[in-house]
């Protein structure tokens, strides 16, 4: 079994409440993380809640990252969601620990779009003629 992409569900804790508050620090961080791991990133688009909150989402042609905060509990929900071989999604995680200033994290990494392939056969992203 290939899978087209990989999903990573996180549950940030602890994190720094004023961060979590901040959509333009988010947003920064977010896009800053996408970057680093070397996404292409197409759009993104943050709404602050009243009287405090922020989701998001950052789209890339690999797929998307997005995230949802609770500041009162200091904790962020994220899904770092990379499609193809080009994006290691742990370095997005690890950079969005650190901006959050996150002392405590779970996480669970899902394959997505499983398909049987012929053996050797290589599961295309895009493939050609479609």
């Amino acid at each position: 079994m290939q899978a087209l992409g990989r999903q990573i569900l996180v549950e940030f804790y602890d994190c720094d409440h004023d961060i979590l508050k901040d959509e333009e620090y988010i947003t920064k961080a977010m896009v800053e993380a996408c970057i680093k791991g070397q996404a292409t990133v197409m759009t993104h688009t943050f709404h602050s809640f009243s009287p405090y909150g922020v989701s998001g989402v950052v789209v890339i042609a690999e797929s998307h990252v997005a995230i949802h905060t609770w500041p009162e509990y200091g904790y962020a929900a994220v899904d770092i969601f990379t499609c193809g071989e080009t994006i290691e999604p742990w370095i997005l995680f690890n950079h969005l620990k650190e901006a959050f200033k996150s002392q405590k994290a779970s996480q669970m990494e899902l394959k997505r779009g499983l398909f049987e392939t012929e053996a050797g056969a290589k599961l295309l992203h895009k493939p050609e003629g479609m």
